[in-house]
């Protein structure tokens, strides 16, 4: 089952878009879930809002108009809405763990996407059991790439599986994108060769990484591009021709790994298109 989080917004209506269509392409029924945290309104400066009735009606509305869209979008998905108490990111979190993707929109006013960048994508995508999708504005495919982050480590792997499946299904070319830094060495200029050695070692090992993918997804055209920098900088660069991003947590690389926590919350921020976070085994 795929879960969306709602809140309203113009960016979790977004994510409910790219939902629909995720739903089509990987066969799923899609669940609408919306948070109601009454923690705000129990301070006594914060009166009224708080009557049940009111949150509920609120919370149906936001949900009759979600499931109006995927209807309009994508007549044939099975949707069920949920209305679950508690604070955005805890009930993402919970939802999460039993889901086959979880999204939510890039910003958003109040409940789940006001601290999107915070709470919510950085403590979901660690915890959740599923790919969690941070769907940045249009969600409709622009230029046919998804672009994934890739290094040596073995939790990355899942990030790697998500992104050829997800190309897959989209008929979209998959960049695989590994950054490295040179050896300190390799500054010297009497000691060119050093770096042309290192990234010839880099091209093959990248290839190494891919081939049982590409053995399972041979109608995938893939490009390795291995980059000499930062990977939040060269992630950040190819997201703005790509329509999605797929980076891992929680790798831990030999080579300096690629797919860390911080490179996932840098992503988060600086990326130009949706972007997948996938957890490592």
């Amino acid at each position: 089952m795929i879960v969306v989080g709602v809140d309203g917004s113009v960016p979790a209506r977004a994510a409910v878009d790219w939902a629909a269509g995720d739903a089509v392409r990987m066969h799923q029924p899609l669940l609408l879930v919306h948070a109601v945290d009454r923690s705000p309104y129990q301070i006594s400066k914060f009166p009224g809002p708080a009557r049940p009735d009111t949150l509920l009606r609120a919370s149906q509305k936001v949900l009759l108009e979600a499931v109006a869209l995927v209807h309009e979008r994508q007549p044939t998905v099975e949707v069920t809405t949920q209305v679950v108490e508690g604070s955005p990111a805890m009930v993402l979190r919970d939802q999460g763990r039993t889901a086959t993707e979880l999204l939510v929109g890039s910003r958003g006013r109040g409940g789940i996407a006001a601290a999107l960048l915070g709470s919510v994508s950085e403590h979901v995508a660690g915890q959740a059991g599923c790919p969690v999708v941070v769907v940045h504005g249009d969600s409709r495919p622009r230029f046919g790439e998804v672009v994934v982050g890739v290094d040596d480590s073995p939790e990355s792997r899942p990030a790697l599986a998500y992104a050829f499946e997800q190309a897959a299904l989209r008929g979209s070319t998959l960049r695989a994108l590994h950054t490295w830094q040179p050896p300190v060495r390799a500054f010297a200029t009497e000691l060119p060769h050093e770096m042309d050695e290192a990234r010839t070692a880099r091209q093959r090992a990248v290839a190494d990484w891919l081939e049982t993918f590409q053995m399972e997804y041979p109608q995938v055209t893939v490009i390795e591009d291995v980059r000499c920098g930062r990977a939040v900088e060269a992630l950040t660069q190819a997201s703005r021709h790509a329509d999605l991003l797929v980076v891992g947590t929680h790798g831990r690389g030999t080579v300096g790994s690629a797919l860390l926590g911080s490179v996932s919350r840098g992503v988060l921020h600086h990326a130009q298109c949706t972007v997948a976070v996938v957890r490592g085994s």
